[in-house]
């Protein structure tokens, strides 16, 4: 759990000695995606900077957890890397609002030694929907030996978002190692050379080398555009918008300071 500690106004002494009040504290709780926590923890420490009674809680353990703990009263702010849609378009609870507030690629990684550069979505698809064993079989001759896919768990909007671009809806394999944060693929994957992952592209490391997909290289130019296949915006949902707190906070983060924070973790949305 990454928390900010809360921050109190002091009281002020007047000119004629008496005491100010103090404006009441006021606390917000984020939870969701891990792939928004980092961002998040950033963007509200800058925000309570402007607002000194406000304290924001951040908890990254998912979209899915995220969802159901706004769904159930445990957050005012969910944290989505993905969105859920059923065939209807239906995406969200009746009320709630949902506001983009970055653009992501998710880069599909594998180990440095491994001399492949890119690979196609059906490529993709065979080799995490387990009927592709070897690199050879998805047209990497150079690269003999198995392979062995890396997945995110179950409720991650990164999982969610990969299988719905990706997988066109397809489960990933049971045979996948499943990875419980972005960091974990990471590390599996640079660890081992017979791995391939996919992750957010905040996360990507000199550890592992990215995979050009469907001739389209990951770049914060090629996201921003839409060219990358694998990209993706970054939510802020709430189920109460008209919370002045709430309000206040997503005012900050569209705003060109909030997007300037953005930046430095992935793409900004204006």
């Amino acid at each position: 759990m990454l928390r900010l500690a809360s921050l109190l106004a002091v009281l002020l002494v007047t000119g004629c000695g008496q005491l100010v009040a103090t404006p009441e504290p006021v606390y917000l709780r984020a939870a969701g995606s891990s792939t928004l926590g980092p961002l998040l923890v950033d963007l509200a420490d800058a925000f309570a900077r402007q607002a000194p009674a406000t304290s924001l809680d951040v908890t990254g353990a998912g979209t899915q957890f995220g969802l159901e703990a706004l769904r159930g009263g445990d957050a005012e702010l969910a944290l989505a890397s993905w969105l859920p849609s059923d065939p209807a378009g239906t995406q969200l609870d009746a009320g709630w609002q949902a506001t983009a507030i970055a653009r992501d690629g998710i880069a599909v990684i594998v180990h440095p030694s491994n001399p492949a550069k890119g690979l196609g979505l059906l490529q993709l698809r065979d080799l995490f929907g387990g009927r592709a064993y070897e690199w050879r079989a998805v047209g990497q001759a150079v690269t003999p030996g198995t392979v062995q896919p890396v997945s995110r768990e179950m409720g991650s909007g990164t999982r969610a978002a990969f299988e719905a671009l990706a997988m066109e809806g397809e489960p990933v394999s049971p045979r996948a190692v499943i990875a419980a944060s972005s960091q974990e693929v990471v590390d599996y994957v640079a660890s081992h050379p017979e791995a391939i992952g996919y992750v957010s592209a905040a996360y990507v490391s000199d550890s592992v080398k990215m995979l050009a997909i469907e001739g389209e290289s990951l770049t914060p130019e090629t996201v921003r555009q839409g060219s990358y296949a694998l990209s993706r915006d970054l939510w802020l949902v709430t189920a109460d918008p008209a919370l002045p707190v709430v309000s206040q906070f997503l005012a900050f983060v569209l705003s060109p300071p909030g997007q300037k924070i953005v930046a430095q973790h992935h793409v900004a949305i204006q």
